[in-house]
């Protein structure tokens, strides 16, 4: 059965919008960053979006002609799936638009043969994939910033979710690699 992974970038207080990034993820970025970042990706065949997180990829990853760590060829030619429920055509290559039953939709896909399943920001889906048991691991790379206000990747109200520590990396610039998994 393939895997759900969310990988996201959080501020200490858990903000993740992607509007303030230059502020609190942009001067923490380095080699070590990167090479985590890389190997998610890569060991994904599939991205489940949401929609606001499908519009900005679809528009930003095919017009990167520098793909330095193989990341943008990868997610342009892998499957992406987006959620929504506003009509919609996917424009960016290999899309399909999941617009009912998601969460049955979603178990079908991990029962299909592949690699894991991406999904990158998309809180709203992840609070209901979550809440449907759907995720198999959360990927977060917490940088050394406080916004104090921003949009929550986990927000009020979400409810409890035990989660187990899988693996904790200190990296350059006070960066912390976490990985978790749902607890039993």
């Amino acid at each position: 059965m393939r895997k759900i992974i969310v990988s996201e970038s959080v501020t200490v207080d858990g903000i993740f919008d992607a509007e303030t990034m230059g502020q609190w993820a942009a001067p923490y970025y380095s080699d070590e960053r990167d090479e985590f970042v890389r190997g998610i990706v890569l060991a994904s065949d599939a991205l489940l979006l949401g929609r606001t997180t499908y519009d900005i990829q679809a528009w930003y990853w095919p017009n990167q002609k520098d793909d330095k760590y193989g990341i943008a060829n990868h997610k342009n030619s892998m499957a992406k799936y987006v959620v929504t429920s506003t009509p919609m055509q996917a424009q960016w290559n290999n899309s399909t638009v999941i617009k009912k039953n998601i969460v049955e939709e979603i178990a079908k896909l991990k029962q299909q043969p592949g690699k894991d399943i991406l999904i990158e920001g998309s809180a709203t889906l992840v609070e209901s994939l979550a809440q449907a048991g759907l995720i198999n691991e959360y990927k977060l790379i917490v940088h050394p910033s406080i916004m104090g206000s921003g949009k929550r990747f986990f927000k009020d109200g979400m409810g409890l979710t035990k989660l187990k520590l899988v693996e904790s990396k200190p990296i350059s610039l006070g960066v912390v690699l976490l990985s978790y998994e749902p607890a039993k």
